[in-house]
Formats: structure tokens, sequence, C-alpha cells
């Protein structure tokens, strides 16, 4: 975890200095910015492995700056908030949040998150094991285990880390269902086994960008209510 490079986007002075501190205090190199207009403009030099989101700012707020920043992005984002409504959360997680953390929280829940983003993160970069190892194909999709991509025909489809991951634990469970608690433990950590909303807005997006994609209306994620997911085999083309 050392070295990994964390971005701090809030308004409050206090907030950033109380974060930045805490995570510097633990090996972490903090950039801080009190604005997504300064975040746009110092992103490439800040090169951040992980960005901490503030909702609540003047100007553009949280959700505009993370639909921005997911243009050209894929780089994980945790939101921070004061409010603990469920519509903010489904809002942020829509928009490509990885987590979302309500204000006030505890250091060693903020350490947890970023810790868990992080080691997803890791995990969506490694490097490929070999030439050999296993491309997962079902009709036009294609998941490539090495490089850890997913391609639809000759045309690459971007996912998050987050949704990566997601889409690796269904690929690898080919005309299997996989349970919400595991793909949720797996994926987030075994303190999301219960949070639902998290796996159903993950499922959503990863839906829509392969439908983006597709000129029929394939269903290739295959939904067992109550229960879990399933990545079906379908004819190649």
């Amino acid at each position: 975890m050392k070295n990994q490079k964390i971005c701090i986007v809030d308004d409050e002075p206090k907030i950033l200095r109380f974060i930045s501190a805490n995570l510097k205090s633990i090996g972490y190199e903090v950039s801080t910015v009190s604005s997504g207009e300064e975040l746009f403009e110092k992103f490439d030099l800040i090169s951040p492995d992980l960005i901490l989101l503030d909702i609540m700012m003047p100007g553009q707020d949280g959700f505009y700056v993370l639909e921005k920043l997911r243009k050209f992005s894929n780089v994980p984002v945790i939101m921070l908030t004061a409010r603990s409504n469920a519509k903010d959360k489904v809002q942020g997680l829509n928009v490509g949040a990885d987590d979302y953390l309500t204000k006030p929280f505890s250091l060693d829940e903020l350490f947890a998150r970023v810790n868990a983003v992080l080691r997803r993160t890791q995990a969506s970069f490694a490097d490929p094991q070999s030439a050999a190892t296993p491309i997962i194909r079902t009709g036009v999709l294609a998941i490539d285990l090495g490089s850890k991509r997913c391609w639809i025909k000759d045309e690459e489809f971007k996912l998050t880390q987050t949704e990566y991951s997601v889409m690796e634990i269904l690929a690898l469970n080919l005309d299997k269902v996989v349970q919400h608690e595991i793909l949720l433990s797996e994926v987030w950590g075994p303190q999301y086994r219960d949070d639902i909303e998290y796996l159903r807005v993950g499922i959503a997006r990863i839906r829509r960008k392969i439908k983006e994609h597709l000129q029929n209306k394939e269903e290739y994620i295959v939904t067992y209510p109550g229960l879990g997911y399933m990545l079906r085999s379908v004819p190649q083309e």
C-alpha cells in the first residue's frame, strides 16, 4: 500500500488537513484540492491512484465532478458526504463511485475503505500471468483474465476496477449462479455482504456498457431474484 497516491477533493480546509495528515501517517502520498475545477487542472500532474471526493461543494458538486471524470478516467473514487440518505448513495454509485462514506466517519473506517478499494485496483492492474492466461468467451463477449480487459468483438469496453472485479467472478463461474453475498464479499469486502445496493447498481452499469456495444438485445447477465447473478453462455456469432 505504500507510496500509493491519494487525492482528496473537499472545500473544507479542516477536513483536507485532517484526512491528509492521517493518510500520510500510514504511508500514503496525499494531494489535496478544494474543487472539481482544481482537480481537473492538476489531474495529470497528481496522477492519483484513488480519489476521495466530497459531494457537497460549491460550483461543481461531487456528482458532476465524478460524471465528468468517468468520461476519461477509471481511477477509483470514494465519495464523502454529510448526507446519509439512500438516494444520494445510489446516485453516486450510478455515476461510477467505487464506495461511499458518510461524515462523520472514524479513521478505522476510512482506512478500511481506502485499503479495500486499493486492493481491488491492484488486482485489476496486475501484470498478465502468462501468454496462456485464459480468455473466457460467451457470444461476442470476451473477458481476458491476463490483461484484465473486456471486449465485444474487436472493441474494448471500459469497466471500472470494481466493475471488472464483478465481471471476472461471473466469468470464472460461467453458467453458474453466484450468490449476492459471495459477490459482495469478494469484491467489496465481508462487511458489505448485505449491502445489495452496491451490487445492483454495479450490475446495471455493466449491463448498460455491454448493451452500448451490441446491435441486438442479447442478455448476458441473468438475474436470479433473491439469490444472485449468472453470466450465461451465448452461442458464438
